[in-house]
């Protein structure tokens, strides 16, 4: 009795130390809902914005200004989204929203993100058109695994689905689109699917 009283309390401590070191407050509903926000703004794109193929989007057309603040605006609801729900069950949870563990999270998830950023503005500028998808969602992934360790596991796992996406994208540039709304759409609201059953309704 004694033994296994004791190899509980150890089982326990372990799993305080873990919390402790991870930021455990992302919801999979902020997945679910980053993902409408991608495929409703990619389907405004491509309704009204994308170029037919008898045109050339260039960096200084209107076209590619309203897509470019599309893609803002998406990043944008996506992260008050994500910070809103998060602060939500952090509350409900008694958990603390700002400590070093988050500081650290969003350092290893920033640096990969603002470094691609600048990367694909900088190919942009060069009128390198073709590989911006695929490179959006490398980076993406890149930070995503990245911050994984200082978060729940599985969002490592949708971090490499996005790597391999933006691998595969990268042999078929023409269907850029495309693997965009299926990595930033399809694949967040997959992912938060199962997040939201494995670890929003614990």
């Amino acid at each position: 009795m004694d033994s296994k009283k004791y190899l509980d309390d150890i089982s326990q401590i372990k799993d305080m130390m873990s919390r402790s070191s991870r930021f455990i407050s992302l919801t999979g509903l902020s997945g679910i809902l980053a993902g409408m926000y991608a495929i409703i703004g990619a389907t405004i794109a491509y309704l009204y914005l994308l170029p037919n193929e008898y045109e050339v989007l260039t960096v200084d057309s209107l076209k590619f200004r309203s897509i470019l603040g599309i893609l803002i605006l998406v990043a944008v609801l996506s992260f008050v989204t994500a910070y809103l729900l998060t602060t939500r069950k952090a509350k409900r949870n008694n958990e603390k929203i700002w400590d070093e563990t988050t500081k650290r999270l969003l350092v290893n998830f920033f640096v990969p993100m603002v470094t691609g950023g600048i990367y694909i503005l900088i190919k942009l500028h060069s009128r390198h058109y073709g590989l911006t998808a695929s490179l959006m969602l490398i980076f993406y992934g890149l930070a995503l695994v990245n911050a994984s360790k200082y978060t729940v596991g599985t969002v490592k796992y949708l971090g490499y689905s996005q790597i391999v996406l933006g691998l595969v994208c990268s042999a078929f540039p023409g269907y850029g689109f495309w693997f965009w709304v299926l990595g930033f759409g399809v694949l967040h609201i997959v992912y938060g699917t199962i997040m939201h059953f494995k670890e929003d309704r614990k």
